[in-house]
């Protein structure tokens, strides 16, 4: 059987499941659902989440009232005429939306969703007389992103720029850093406080950058607002339809949501998708656990997989999603607040993503008092070339080089699990290391194996590692740092920041009970070499 919804520019196909997909859509018709979500109804996911989705609905309307920022976006893409490098320091799905936004329109943005000193290194070297710094963060309170602030204001004062003169500030009306960027003399643009930060694609942070970097977001909202219409619906609505797939599958064991690009023009909206299914549905042990792979030869569906095509539908897709980036991304956050109610998690919660967090912090606490943090790492369980093996004696079976140690670990997935590789590395100088991705997956056919990189998998997919499905193993890979970034005002610098963020995602992982391996490669680039001839034929 299947299923095609087409309206505003978007289609939504569903094949296989798609009798499971009617009775959702049924019951989501007969509920009402459609009106009381496009009215922001906060009791759609239960009693315990309507506090907090009182206040993180102003998404649902955003096509419509982002428009309002597009006269001071004008202007300061005006002001800034004479910059042409944009950087954008900031986490989470705004930072990853701007990134689409830029690229899917040919224009320059550089996203530091990353504190790895390699990288950001690069991009405070890259250019710094023609460079322009958004600073996003609703809360006012990320420290990656107020460290990385802090790096540039110094590298801007060392070159004799006024900082205030290129950094520009996002963040929600009346936090901390408003107050600080006000006094400071720093231009603000303000966000929605009511647009949950996991759902805000069309908001500030995401367009403010976009449109520095030479992006047409009128553009991007006219295609938004063409779909809305028909997200009032209760029949012939793609997003509904979408969500009722989604949270149907995953209802009915098939919740390993494999992600691949077919022709859909968009680079960069698979791990977008990625993102906000994670963070959206991926708690109180359960949810979607979204896996991007590099084309559509790599989508397996069967089992406990279903597999979606962005763009043209593939063979082996049960799921195949089109349209415009601006109707996509309303498309995909109404269908991820849809299948979390099925699921019957809170979609706006992240306890996985605050533990991590705090135990990031606590790592760092000394540091308040004026003294650098210690990070013990431990003894590795052995040494092969330049990768240190660090894991529990029971999961690595006395491996005695890299290729055992690693054979053990993926034996130690079981049935129906999955293997998350979080390299908290450079992505662009480290970028080797997303070829283990594919050595690992076909290691063990039946185990799907997911790619992310760090700082940005810790503010997203690591709550679904965390919270999600159970059956699921993190392999974390660390590396090096030659060269330390000093981060001014600051007893540390990005090295011990960058670990402080590994080992706490490494501590809220036990905590949980959840197994993991780190790797920690003494030498980068000779480590991901022999990581890919440990994991050859």
């Amino acid at each position: 059987m299947t299923l095609r919804v087409t309206a505003g520019r978007v289609s939504v196909t569903v094949e296989g499941d798609a009798v499971h997909t009617d009775k959702a859509l049924e019951r989501l018709a007969y509920d009402g659902v459609p009106t009381a979500l496009m009215a922001k109804n906060a009791s759609l996911w239960g009693p315990d989440a309507a506090g907090r989705a009182a206040g993180r609905l102003g998404w649902v309307d955003a096509p419509e009232t982002s428009r309002r920022l597009l006269p001071e976006l004008s202007e300061l893409v005006s002001r800034f005429a004479g910059l042409d490098r944009v950087v954008l320091a900031g986490m989470g799905g705004p930072a990853r939306a701007a990134e689409v936004i830029a690229h899917g329109q040919g224009t320059e943005l550089t996203v530091l969703d990353t504190v790895d000193p390699h990288e950001v290194r690069r991009a405070v070297d890259d250019r710094l007389d023609r460079t322009v710094l958004v600073v996003a963060s609703k809360s006012g309170r990320t420290l990656e992103t107020d460290d990385l602030r802090r790096v540039f204001e110094g590298a801007f004062r060392a070159a004799g720029v006024d900082p205030a003169e290129r950094i520009v500030v996002v963040t929600d009306p009346g936090s901390p850093m408003e107050v600080w960027a006000k006094e400071t003399g720093y231009r603000v643009v303000l966000s929605d406080p009511e647009t949950n930060g996991r759902f805000g694609a069309l908001s500030a942070s995401a367009l403010l950058p976009a449109a520095l970097s030479g992006a047409d977001v009128e553009r991007l909202l006219d295609e938004a607002a063409a779909l809305r219409p028909a997200l009032r619906l209760p029949y012939d609505n793609p997003g509904l339809t979408l969500g009722a797939a989604l949270g149907a599958a995953a209802a009915q064991g098939h919740g390993k949501l494999i992600i691949a690009d077919n022709g859909s023009g968009l680079p960069g909206l698979s791990g977008w998708v990625e993102q906000l299914a994670a963070a959206a549905t991926g708690k109180d042990g359960k949810g979607v656990v979204p896996i991007v792979v590099e084309d559509v030869a790599a989508l397996r569906s069967g089992g406990d997989r279903w597999a979606l095509a962005l763009g043209d539908r593939a063979g082996d897709a049960g799921l195949a999603v089109s349209g415009p980036l601006g109707a996509q991304f309303p498309l995909w956050e109404y269908a991820m607040a849809v299948a979390a109610r099925i699921i019957g998690v809170d979609p706006f919660d992240e306890p996985a993503l605050r533990e991590s967090q705090n135990a990031v912090a606590a790592l760092l606490r000394g540091a308040e008092d004026g003294a650098a943090p210690t990070l013990i790492a431990g003894e590795p369980a052995l040494v092969d070339g330049s990768v240190e093996v660090h894991g529990p004696a029971e999961l690595l079976h006395g491996a005695k080089d890299l290729r055992s140690a690693l054979d053990a670990m993926l034996r130690a997935i079981p049935d129906r699990g999955h293997l998350a590789v979080v390299a908290h590395l450079d992505r662009v100088g480290d970028a080797a290391a997303a070829r283990l991705r594919p050595l690992l997956a076909r290691r063990r056919r039946d185990v799907p194996v997911g790619f992310g990189w760090g700082s940005a998998a810790l503010h997203s997919t690591g709550q679904v590692h965390k919270d999600g499905p159970q059956g699921g193993l993190v392999l974390q890979i660390t590396g090096a740092v030659e060269r330390d970034v000093e981060v001014p005002g600051r007893p540390y610098g990005l090295k011990a920041l960058h670990l402080a963020q590994a080992f706490g995602d490494l501590r809220a992982l036990r905590s949980r009970g959840r197994p993991a391996v780190r790797l920690h490669l003494r030498d980068r680039a000779a480590g991901i070499a022999e990581l890919e001839t440990a994991l050859g034929d």
